[in-house]
């Protein structure tokens, strides 16, 4: 699926909605409903009230990593960011250079064994491509004492362009980011959360409404290229699976806070339609031709339509309804990006 939609670049969120003016918090935000070809504008402290009890919202707990790290290759600067940790103790990497406003550009990667100086005297080895369908994602081997260790003492946010200023981490987290043992987390903010205040999920609680918790650890997406997502690390509890199952069975929907969350939980359904825990890699594409098993709606960002995301959104309400919603949200002006507006899908 593709759509002829430009975005004006005024209409990207350059700072985050609580940087705009006094007394506004991360929910001052606005909402696009959709509800199959209707559409209307709302706002993100409404969510209580199109929400009903037993309806069950699916939330991802990964935390965002400080995961941009300035280094060095040869004589040339360069900012490595740190995407996906693998099993094997390598992590997957995007080298990029910077563009002399606090932001990066796209480079070559390669090619294999190039090496990359960090602070605090840490050596990056590139070793080999990701995958086979480019090589702006590299598997590389970190000296010293470990990823987590040299994020924390020298790694920042990932920041796009359209953001007007470094930011500090907190302000990429969501309210539900849990830190992960081992120390790993996600690359890029799971950033349909990002408006959920702990006063908002207090009042959908009181009303009945069922938070599930999954984890999907994102790596760092495709600015320029728009290629679809490389396997992530996933886990889906014991007891969300549960909750998710008895939520279907009695009525209830199943409303996911992002794609990510969509990816997490459609990748623990089994043949028989039901969730159960699981763990591991998902390299799951959620497609309108493999539809959705279990996610009744969704609530997400607005991003440039590139294509993995809009097939996801095209499974959840069709095509139809993905393109009413996209040419509400331009008319509507509204705010685009992680740090933007959000789009409430429900069937």
């Amino acid at each position: 699926m593709t759509l002829a939609v430009r975005v004006p670049a005024e209409l990207s969120a350059r700072v985050p909605v609580e940087q705009r003016g006094p007394g506004l918090e991360r929910d001052a935000v606005r909402m696009l409903v959709s509800r199959g070809v209707e559409v209307a504008h709302r706002t993100f402290t409404e969510l209580p009230l199109l929400l009903r009890a037993g309806d069950v919202l699916v939330v991802n707990t990964s935390a965002t990593l400080a995961a941009a790290v300035d280094g060095w290759t040869g004589h040339a600067r360069v900012v490595v960011h740190f995407s996906t940790c693998g099993d094997d103790g390598r992590w997957a990497v995007e080298l990029r250079e910077p563009d002399g406003r606090g932001t990066t550009r796209a480079r070559a990667g390669g090619p294999a064994g190039r090496e990359v100086r960090l602070p605090g005297g840490v050596r990056l080895v590139l070793e080999e491509p990701l995958s086979g369908r480019g090589e702006r994602l590299w598997w590389a081997r970190v000296s010293g004492p470990g990823v987590p260790g040299l994020l924390r003492g020298y790694g920042r946010p990932i920041r796009y362009a359209y953001t007007e200023r470094d930011q500090p981490l907190s302000v990429y987290q969501t309210v539900f980011a849990l830190p992960s043992a081992d120390g790993t987390g996600s690359a890029e903010m799971p950033s349909a959360a990002r408006p959920f205040t702990t006063r908002l999920v207090a009042e959908l609680v009181s009303r009945g409404v069922q938070f599930a918790p999954v984890t999907l650890h994102t790596g760092v997406a495709s600015a320029e290229a728009h290629e679809p997502p490389y396997p992530e690390r996933f886990a889906v509890p014991e007891a969300s699976s549960r909750l998710i199952n008895s939520a279907r069975a009695g009525g209830g929907r199943v409303v996911a806070v992002g794609t990510t969350a969509v990816r997490a939980v459609e990748s623990a359904v089994g043949a028989d339609g039901a969730v159960r825990a699981s763990a591991g890699w998902t390299d799951l594409v959620v497609t309108p031709e493999r539809g959705v098993r279990v996610v009744d709606g969704l609530l997400t960002g607005l991003h440039e339509p590139e294509a993995s995301h809009l097939l996801m959104l095209e499974a959840v309400a069709g095509r139809v309804a993905v393109e009413r919603g996209y040419e509400a949200a331009l008319q509507g002006r509204y705010l685009w990006h992680e740090f933007g507006d959000v789009h409430l899908v429900l069937p």
